[in-house]
């Protein structure tokens, strides 16, 4: 026996081994956001990086891109509100609903947390090859498509329904 793992027990624990890595990553990603003295949470980071993404989207969509329910949302947008790192304005069509959109105050926060992301990415694939990293990327990009496919998403991760796009 040469202390490899078999292929099928490979393929068996794929899920728990992706999902580790992201959960590691995460938390290394919060240990380099408190020793940058970031004064905001995980969630608040996640809900500025999407919404600049997708600036000018709505409260509802957000919430769905997040995965969150909505009232979740909210509270962290009157967070981010009230540090002035984001704004809500009314639609022009509909004032029950409003648009999100990053202050000039969220850049150099988005900056930062971009940089440390990149840090913690560096670490993560210390070791790879450059052509390595291509193929882990491309793997994770086609895994990433046949579930997109299947599950009724667009690449973004976004569901159809949330941008309005059924079947």
């Amino acid at each position: 026996m040469s202390g490899e793992p078999s292929p099928d027990l490979t393929m068996q624990t794929l899920g728990f081994l992706m999902h580790d890595v992201a959960r590691m990553h995460r938390k290394r990603f919060e240990q380099r956001a408190r020793a940058a003295q970031l004064e905001l949470t995980r969630a608040h980071y996640s809900v500025l990086a999407h919404l600049a993404r997708h600036e000018g989207c709505n409260q509802s969509f957000l919430a769905q891109v997040l995965e969150v329910e909505p009232i979740t949302l909210m509270k962290q947008l009157d967070r981010l509100e009230e540090l002035a790192l984001i704004e809500r304005r009314p639609a022009p069509s509909d004032r029950r609903t409003r648009h999100l959109f990053l202050t000039d105050a969220a850049r150099p926060v988005l900056e930062r947390i971009h940089a440390i992301g990149a840090d913690v990415r560096q670490e993560m694939l210390a070791g790879i090859s450059p052509a390595d990293r291509t193929r882990l990327y491309e793997i994770l990009q086609a895994m990433k498509l046949n579930l997109a496919n299947t599950v009724d998403m667009d690449m973004a991760g976004t569901t159809l329904e949330a941008r309005g796009i059924h079947g």
